[in-house]
């Protein structure tokens, strides 16, 4: 966490410098915004390759046995995120295709209503899961 905090004003600054690029070249700048995330990613997974694997803070092996998983905490950040991201794009194209609906024949506000509900299901299946995950840990 600390490690995130520390490299947080580095990413300001660099996005600063990308936009401040993108306005000049346009075709370049994506250039070094593909290059400069693919290097960050390289750094996340090092990063959470060295937090699973206990080197980052310095335990020794036995003592990582005998602590909580934190794998299963990682696990329920992905499984909410993923939901939320899922449930995001599905309420998007749902929601919308509801306004049309709604704009040519009022009369189906209950049906447009529950299949946006029905997409909004997807975010408290990913919570329910990191629910049962943090159980674990």
């Amino acid at each position: 966490m600390i490690a995130w905090l520390l490299a947080l004003p580095f990413l300001a600054v660099g996005f600063w410098a990308f936009r401040a690029l993108g306005r000049r070249d346009g075709r370049r700048s994506v250039g070094w915004l593909l290059a400069s995330n693919l290097l960050m990613l390289v750094g996340a997974l090092a990063l959470l390759g060295m937090g699973l694997s206990g080197v980052a803070f310095g335990a020794p092996a036995q003592a990582a046995a005998t602590e909580p998983n934190g794998t299963a905490l990682i696990a329920a950040a992905i499984a909410v995120a993923g939901a939320s991201m899922g449930a995001a794009a599905a309420v998007a194209y749902t929601g919308a295709a509801a306004l049309a609906a709604l704009s040519e024949r009022p009369e189906l506000f209950g049906r447009a209503m529950v299949i946006v509900g029905l997409a909004e299901g997807i975010a408290v299946y990913g919570l329910v899961v990191a629910i049962l995950l943090i159980g674990k840990a």
